[in-house]
């Protein structure tokens, strides 16, 4: 049998940053608040095509526009 979110076309990390937005999200407002404050991220990353670097892109607006196309896919 396999796993739910591997049967839905997530990646492993993909279901921990869900599972782990709907933690935060269930908090009262306080702890809600600095936990979502830990949940941003802000990092970078290229492609390397023959030696050469690519474009910096940020990874969450990447990862966003990426889950948003595979959502448009599923219907």
């Amino acid at each position: 049998m396999a796993f739910a979110w591997k049967a839905s076309g997530l990646t492993y990390n993909r279901y921990l940053a869900v599972a782990a937005r709907a933690v935060r999200r269930s908090l009262k407002e306080q702890p809600r608040l600095q936990a979502e404050r830990r949940g941003e991220m802000d990092l970078k990353f290229a492609k390397w095509e023959n030696g050469k670097q690519g474009e910096n892109k940020n990874l969450a607006s990447a990862n966003a526009s990426s889950m948003a196309e595979h959502a448009g896919q599923g219907q």
